[in-house]
């Protein structure tokens, strides 16, 4: 484990079942990320560097100690591609023999280009419409990279998964319809609806608007479906 990158890591989720599509894994989680989304619920990962962070070197340990029990490793966040040593780590879980998922949201299209090539699979969020994205992040310009962040991951043709977090205050029915029809029209064959939930893990939005929203594009992606 000689040469480790300096990898700011917030957090670990030892194992789960849902974090990465069919594999048992772990979470690392990254600390870090630009976004202020109004409905996030790891603020704590906001900051560059947190109050409890975990060395790189003794996540390391740990999974080499899980090879053979673990499938995967997820990088979630906040925003991993916000770290540069992120794909230097990526390749170090490659040389244990395991897989490599990513969760982003793309706000660095050219930085997910670099990291693409050590990823197995990529969960993508796609917050919203372009134009509607500055005031769900606080930040100007953040739709235009996250959509350019999924043209470069459906060209990749790397296996993925588009997930859209849908927020009562920020998708009335016409809103996510037509987010929808934008996300076919960019050729995304699969798209996963989840409800925002409050800090009480309440959900944010009424189960029938998830449910019309599947009936009403079934014909237009491969799968769209929800997830609870």
């Amino acid at each position: 484990m000689n040469d480790l990158p300096s990898l700011r890591i917030g957090g670990l989720t030892p194992l789960t079942t849902i974090d990465y599509p069919g594999e048992l894994a772990a979470v690392v989680f990254c600390q870090g990320c630009a976004w202020r989304c109004t409905y996030c619920q790891n603020d704590h990962l906001w900051p560059p560097h947190g109050d409890a962070e975990l060395p790189w070197s003794h996540v390391l340990s740990f999974l080499a100690r899980r090879r053979g029990l673990l499938d995967a490793v997820v990088f979630s966040g906040g925003e991993p591609t916000l770290q540069s040593a992120l794909a230097a780590a990526m390749q170090q879980v490659r040389g244990l023999g395991l897989k490599v998922g990513l969760h982003t949201a793309g706000p660095y299209p050219h930085r997910l280009a670099r990291v693409l090539p050590h990823v197995d699979w990529v969960g993508l969020d796609v917050k919203a419409l372009p134009a509607d994205y500055d005031a769900l992040t606080t930040r100007r310009g953040s739709g235009v990279a996250a959509w350019r962040s999924l043209e470069l991951l459906l060209a990749h043709g790397i296996p993925h998964e588009v997930r859209v977090t849908v927020d009562a205050a920020q998708f009335p029915a016409d809103r996510l319809d037509a987010l929808l029809d934008r996300l076919r029209d960019a050729g995304t064959p699969e798209v996963v609806l989840q409800p925002c939930r409050d800090r009480q893990g309440h959900a944010c939005v009424d189960a029938a608007l998830l449910e019309g929203a599947t009936r009403a594009h079934h014909h237009a992606f491969r799968g769209i479906s929800v997830r609870g």
